[in-house]
């Protein structure tokens, strides 16, 4: 380990170990920062039996700064380790932040793409000139410890024509080839995502760029490829998409493109889509574990007027819970992994007419049937749905956050996490997802229904999270 890693491990650690206590809105089963700012989650991947989350992670500031890749890693979904920081920004090629990426499984150990970020001082504009966006490759043989790192491109190495961003490499395995995904922003203005291709890992070749017949947003970050069914889908997030009204709501858009052809060579796209419609949900990413297909996104959003008032208690932000992507036609579906089903505790069931009050856990998961019409409230959240139309609005305990839409056909089910200060909203089995963050003051929960169906409420167990020994002992972080 060279100086500067050795020593910002030892700051991150010292931060971590300082941290105090998270506060009233602490979520009971959705991962948060040990300390500090969480962003893009990276690097997910089943690695020798066990789960890796990397993530976008300030141990230092609440509110953003210099990145470094934090690290969770679990056998089970359920129980977790918080790891030491696996990246930091330690060379001079990424030296501004260690940015966005993925993980590449191999037998002989773990291979972390990632974008190092350099900004030189200047009278820059940082789009065309004064930026580096550098990418590297790390090396961990175990999946705790790194070995090295070696940078690859630089950005006279991209195709020409573009402008100084290009990150978020995603780079997968495929019929004996290495493939690797990157977001991009041309020096027009328009968002695309480029595709190279590699026989080593080590030297990658610019074979195709994947762009919109008419151009969609200036920058696609964090792209991502998912194939189902025979079908394959084309994942990012464009930033400044003119599109209006539902599921652009947010100040950058967040879904998929329906891909024909072959993304190697001939191909094209179909309108984007959605992946979630609500307040808080960008920068998602996918892995393979066995035949099903696993993502996670972060649960926030970037240059939001809204806010989050854990800041005050030295952290911000978590991750949705891992869900399982499926495939209905040219349609993407998620629903939450079968994995957090065990952390259901005592149950609540009751049919409904009319209007019906309960009380419910401050962490719960909630299931409703019905046909057709139905209103929610929820301590603060408010769930209408009507004839081609659902609408999400905090009234209270949004900080800033107000309404979200989403065009819905007639209402069969619900599916409700709603966690201490976190919403994932699944409905319909998964063909339309609303998430956002809410913090109500009151831990207390109260239920309201009116229509006509049956309700489940699950009393929702804390995950556990324990801190990595590296004599093998796991200990609760104090």
């Amino acid at each position: 380990m060279n100086s500067l890693r050795k020593t910002l491990h030892t700051l991150a650690a010292a931060a971590e170990q300082a941290a105090g206590p998270k506060g009233p809105w602490q979520p009971d089963f959705h991962l948060v920062p040990p300390v500090g700012w969480l962003n893009d989650p990276n690097g997910l991947c089943r690695f020798r039996g066990e789960y890796h989350v990397f993530f976008q992670y300030t141990p230092f500031e609440a509110n953003c700064g210099l990145k470094f890749w934090g690290h969770v890693k679990s056998q089970d979904l359920l129980r977790w380790e918080q790891c030491p920081v696996m990246l930091c920004p330690d060379t001079p090629f990424d030296l501004h932040g260690v940015y966005s990426g993925s993980a590449l499984c191999e037998e002989d150990g773990l291979y972390l793409y990632y974008t190092g970020n350099v900004k030189h001082d200047g009278p820059y504009d940082y789009i065309r000139s004064g930026r580096e966006s550098n990418t590297l490759l790390a090396y961990s043989p175990d999946g705790i410890h790194l070995e090295w790192k070696r940078l690859l491109l630089r950005n006279e190495d991209y195709p020409a024509g573009l402008t100084r961003h290009v990150r978020d490499p995603k780079v997968w395995k495929q019929e004996g080839r290495y493939y690797m995904l990157q977001g991009a922003r041309t020096e027009e203005e328009e968002g695309v995502a480029l595709v190279f291709a590699s026989g080593d890992r080590l030297h990658w070749e610019h074979i195709n760029t994947l762009r919109t017949e008419e151009p969609f947003g200036y920058m696609w970050e964090c792209p991502d490829l998912v194939e189902l069914n025979g079908r394959q889908f084309l994942l990012a997030c464009p930033q400044g998409a003119a599109k209006q009204g539902p599921g652009f709501e947010n100040p950058y858009a967040c879904g998929y493109f329906p891909l024909s052809g072959d993304f190697r060579g001939e191909c094209s796209l179909g309108e984007l889509v959605p992946l979630d419609w609500g307040f808080d949900f960008y920068a998602p990413q996918t892995f393979l574990d066995g035949k099903r297909c696993l993502l996670t996104g972060w649960l926030g959003m970037p240059d939001a007027e809204y806010t989050n008032p854990t800041t005050a208690y030295g952290w911000q932000h978590c991750l949705t819970v891992p869900r399982e992507v499926t495939c209905a036609g040219d349609r993407l579906q998620m629903q939450p992994a079968a994995e957090l089903e065990a952390l259901r505790g005592e149950r609540q069931e009751w049919t409904f007419s009319g209007e019906e009050t309960r009380e419910a856990p401050a962490a719960s998961d909630i299931l409703i049937t019905c046909e057709g019409s139905l209103s929610l409230d929820l301590s603060g959240a408010c769930l209408r749905a009507e004839p081609g139309m659902l609408t999400l609005t905090l009234p209270e305990g949004g900080y800033g956050r107000t309404v979200r839409t989403a065009p819905v056909g007639t209402l069969r089910n619900l599916r409700i996490l709603a966690d201490v200060s976190a919403l994932e909203i699944f409905v319909n089995d998964g063909e339309t997802v609303l998430s956002t963050r809410w913090y109500p003051e009151d831990r207390r929960r109260e239920l309201v229904l009116r229509g006509t169906g049956r309700a489940a409420v699950y009393e929702m167990k804390a995950l556990e999270v324990t801190r990595w020994d590296p004599d093998g002992k796991s200990r609760r972080p104090e």
